[in-house]
């Protein structure tokens, strides 16, 4: 006892000693007075398309040397990059109307500007890890006088000029940006302030349009501040009588950059700065996502009753049969009219393990449907504990590459596992069919959305370097990976099954047509449709209309509940196939859970009309881009529930079937 608790209180010190973690690049930094501030620039991006461009696509000012700063794996895919910019601040120093240049554009370079600001793209920059959004107060019809604030990331590029009578549209362009850095001081244990530096906790900018005029000749060499007459002398942040700078498409212009620096003292702590960026756009009450997780429970509720009903009977009838001895004649009677009533099921007992059509692909799927789910598993747990905040760029499409190469050796074991289940004599080909389909798949989409973006010239377009890194991970990593697994799996005896096939396959009745293939396959995917749609909602604003997303804890209780739905509602129309005497449930199991992203797809269709497209026109590229990326994505739901479906219904069977006595 001695011994236990003087380790026990080693054990207590050192955890007293530790002090708090910081995952790489999201660690707090405290900026001195006078210290400059590094401002950085990144994408314009827009809702009413998917293609996105690089900020020095457009003719912005720029320094003397841009340099790209570094960026991680899932960065590079989504096309966020970073480059330094000509904007300068100093810590703690308020400085108003500074010059960032004055450029002479020609026609088509302000038509450029013209078609961007049509669009209503917006300029992304940062700061500190912070990104740079537009801040506007919200408050509700019932309560107009509570109010919050809620962010809109970025600025838009120019707007439309309101102008009654107007007979041409005309718009202008923003070139006056108002950045308010909110900054909270570094405090001691005790609670005091301390000169040790100041934390960056929020980062506004208020835009303007301003057509700038000065007196006599540009000297650019000159002060930043007294050859503007548009502004207030001295500066202060106010501007003398002013036109908006309304874009000239036809002869170019000149466009004076300038900008503000106000620094704000705020209350918010370092800990909490990333909380206002979390309700951008609109408020997200949690009450829809509760009640989103309320509705599938119920049907989950259901469909366990259903299925736990079909396993009960099947195990009574068991046990009778082992006390027949002690029933009655009367009750002898009883049983054997119910078991007639329920005999379609036992009578393909030859034949319900009878190796489907392609068993081989069934296997490749079944293997690749194993590293979908447990790569899946493994993101949301890590984005539950917070591993994968909006703060660490990158991190979520990083850990999914990452997880899904990782997760090789159990797709090759699970794999190898059927191929000897189903009597597949090429273990090879069915190993490497395993490694090369999914990924060779999406890759090959992913490649030609690639040349489409290139071809536009959008930043979205990853380089030839990404893709160097992304074969290196598939054939350098992935598949030896897959090939152990296999190897693993094939040194496994055979799963053992309780029916012996008979060498003659039993005919099958004719079905109804709400058993047919289809039917079950429609109905199958839209209950477990049904449990996550309101979820898909929130995910696809994230993705097109770039919002933060970070619910993974409602994310991963909906995942698990489209897990349960996925493998009741195949075993239930499996288990009504089997009782019509149709024992060919291999392919329809798949199909029948894997039907989700059916839906899933057609919903991203109606997302598209209602959401993403444009006004202005639906160009080629911008289709290409949105519904490349969503049949990836519906491609990977319908492996994985498909997979659900398959194994939830192959563990039904052997215990069904397993129940009986056969002759």
């Amino acid at each position: 006892l001695k011994m236990l608790s003087r380790q026990g209180l080693l054990v207590l010190c050192l955890l007293a000693s530790t002090q708090a973690f910081y995952l790489p690049g999201v660690a707090p930094r405290a900026f001195k007075d006078g210290e400059a501030v590094n401002m950085k620039v990144q994408t314009l991006v827009s809702t009413e398309t998917p293609l996105q461009f690089d900020y020095y696509q457009l003719p912005f000012c720029s320094p003397k040397k841009v340099q790209d700063l570094p960026e991680n794996l899932g960065e590079a895919l989504v096309g966020e990059k970073a480059h330094t910019s000509a904007f300068l601040a100093t810590t703690k120093k308020n400085e108003y109307c500074k010059t960032l240049c004055r450029k002479s554009y020609t026609p088509q370079q302000m038509e450029e500007f013209q078609d961007f600001a049509i669009l209503d793209y917006r300029v992304n920059m940062r700061l500190d890890n912070l990104p740079v959004a537009e801040m506007h107060l919200f408050a509700y019809d019932d309560k107009p006088k509570d109010t919050i604030e809620i962010y809109n990331l970025g600025y838009p590029l120019g707007r439309k000029l309101e102008e009654p009578g107007a007979k041409t549209d005309q718009y202008v362009l923003n070139n006056h940006l108002r950045f308010q850095i909110l900054y909270h001081p570094v405090e001691s244990e005790d609670g005091g302030a301390e000169t040790d530096g100041n934390y960056i906790v929020g980062f506004r900018v208020y835009p303007y349009s301003i057509k700038h005029t000065y007196r006599g000749k540009w000297n650019s060499t000159g002060g930043a501040y007294t050859r503007l007459s548009t502004c207030v002398q001295p500066p202060t942040g106010r501007f003398t009588q002013h036109d908006p700078l309304i874009i000239d498409a036809q002869d170019g212009q000149e466009v004076v950059w300038t900008y503000d620096i106000e620094w704000v003292r705020s209350n918010v702590k370092w800990a909490s700065r990333w909380d206002v960026y979390l309700q951008m756009n609109e408020i997200q009450d949690d009450k829809v996502h509760w009640f989103s997780i309320i509705n599938s429970l119920v049907i989950v509720v259901f469909l366990t009753g259903i299925v736990g009903i079909i396993l009960t009977r099947v195990l009574h009838k068991e046990i009778q049969r082992y006390n027949e001895v002690a029933l009655s004649e009367e009750e002898r009677q009883e049983m054997n009219r119910e078991m007639r009533e329920e005999t379609g099921w036992k009578l393909v007992y030859g034949d319900v393990f009878r190796p489907p059509p392609h068993a081989a692909l069934l296997s490749v799927y079944a293997g690749t449907g194993m590293q979908l789910l447990i790569m899946s598993i493994l993101t949301l747990t890590f984005g539950a504990f917070g591993f994968l905040s909006p703060a660490n760029r990158g991190a979520l499409l990083s850990s999914i590459l990452f997880f899904f190469v990782l997760m090789g050796v159990p797709a090759g074991y699970a794999a190898a596992r059927f191929c000897k289940l189903v009597k597949e004599p090429n273990h090879f080909k069915t190993t490497l069919l395993t490694a090369t389909v999914f990924p060779g798949v999406c890759f090959a989409m992913f490649f030609i959305l690639n040349m489409v973006v290139w071809a536009r010239q959008s930043s979205t377009a990853v380089p030839f370097g990404t893709l160097v890194v992304l074969m290196l991970l598939w054939f350098g990593v992935s598949l030896p990976l897959i090939f152990f697994g296999a190897y693993l799996g094939f040194k496994r005896e055979v799963i053992e099954v309780p029916c012996i096939t008979n060498p003659i396959p039993r005919q099958i009745p004719p079905q109804p047509w709400y058993l047919s293939m289809w039917s079950t396959t429609i109905v199958g995917g839209l209950l477990p449709f049904g449990c996550v749609f309101v979820e898909m909602l929130f995910i696809l604003s994230s993705i097109w209309q770039h919002r933060f997303y970070y619910m993974f804890g409602f994310l991963f209780m909906v995942f698990l509940i489209l897990v349960v739905t996925c493998a009741e509602i195949t075993i239930v129309l499996t288990y009504l196939n089997l009782c019509a005497e149709d024992y060919r449930w291999w392919w329809r199991s798949f199909f029948t859970a894997g039907s989700t992203a059916i839906y899933m797809f057609s919903y991203a269709i109606y997302h598209f009309l209602t959401r993403v497209h444009s006004p202005a026109g639906i160009d080629f590229a911008s289709i290409c881009v949105y519904f490349g990326y969503m049949f990836i994505i519906s491609y990977a739901m319908f492996v994985m529930t498909g997979y659900i479906g398959f194994v939830s219904t192959f563990m039904f069977i052997k215990k069904i079937y397993g129940s009986i006595k056969v002759d």
